[in-house]
């Protein structure tokens, strides 16, 4: 825990609090697949596949990621860009987080003899996996990690306690509200408690919320929270054009770029025509999900293998 002064009240008492939290997750709760697991690879795979996806359809997709690459050394082993077409298929987000994914078992199967690593430092070595992330999988598969701190848990944290909107200070709270060695249950618990209870507009007497009884805000009526960041609209982006390429290729040995351009855009040209393709995939390439070849005064693209 940080040395930092607690940002909770001072007469809270912290252990009614995690015994009540912890009580209302074990009584019911969403049932996803991966709760269900101790796997740190699937885990792992649930943890990629849920950034800025809908849980609901994660559930699909992670049962066939995983019926088609079951262990780290099937998914090290396969063709990477047969992992990005299958994200692409699927409406995974950006696919760079499959490229990563793929490396992370690599690294996993060359550097660990394929036996994850345990702790959240260790964990964040592999390919793509951020702080939030590795302490997730840490916590979830190994019961080792650090409380969470995400938007949810801000949200629930402020609203609850009146911690005040700054980051060290939901962290020191977070780390004081988590039971010592309770890391799986714990982190489930409180996301949970944000994502059915304490969303946007809060639905606290429908979803039973356990912390009524000491909630600032359901006291005082005063739900405001922490700015929630807004994702950029999807529609037309740069992403869902990266997205397009990616699919698009993966019909094709390769395509000349003049040809896969209509595919991309059926406006191809002008501001959105051969200039503007050749620097999209040429960041791909960057990527390491495309391979462009310049030849015979033509450029052809193919995903990279």
């Amino acid at each position: 825990m940080s040395d930092e002064a607690s940002a909770l009240p001072a007469d809270l008492d912290i252990g009614d609090v995690q015994a009540a939290l912890i009580d209302w997750y074990e009584a019911d709760h969403r049932d996803f697949p991966w709760r269900r697991t101790d796997d740190a690879y699937e885990i792992l795979v649930s943890e990629v596949m849920s950034q800025q996806t809908q849980l609901g359809r994660v559930v699909e997709a992670w049962e066939e990621f995983l019926d088609q690459w079951p262990t780290t050394a099937d998914l090290a082993a396969a063709d990477r860009a047969d992992v990005v077409s299958f994200w692409t298929n699927h409406r995974l987000g950006y696919n760079n987080r499959a490229k990563y994914l793929h490396e992370a078992a690599r690294q996993v199967e060359a550097d660990y003899d394929g036996e994850f690593p345990q702790t959240p430092d260790e964990l964040s070595e592999l390919m793509g996996v951020g702080p939030y992330t590795a302490n997730a999988v840490a916590s979830f598969a190994f019961n080792n990690g650090d409380a969470v701190v995400d938007t949810n848990v801000k949200r629930v944290l402020h609203r609850a306690f009146d911690v005040p909107d700054d980051d060290s200070a939901f962290e020191v709270a977070a780390a004081e509200m988590m039971p010592e060695g309770k890391s799986r249950v714990w982190n489930n618990a409180i996301m949970e408690l944000g994502g059915v209870a304490c969303e946007k507009t809060p639905s606290c007497d429908e979803a039973g919320c356990p912390w009524r009884t000491w909630c600032h805000a359901y006291e005082t009526g005063d739900f405001t929270a922490p700015d929630v960041p807004t994702q950029p609209s999807f529609e037309g982006s740069r992403r869902q054009m990266r997205g397009r390429v990616v699919r698009i290729l993966g019909e094709y040995d390769e395509l000349k770029l003049d040809t896969l351009g209509p595919r991309v855009r059926v406006d191809y040209g002008g501001d959105h025509g051969r200039e503007w393709l050749f620097e999209l995939v040429s960041d791909l390439e960057s990527d390491g999900l495309v391979a462009v070849d310049e030849r015979e005064e033509n450029v052809f693209v193919s995903l990279a293998r």
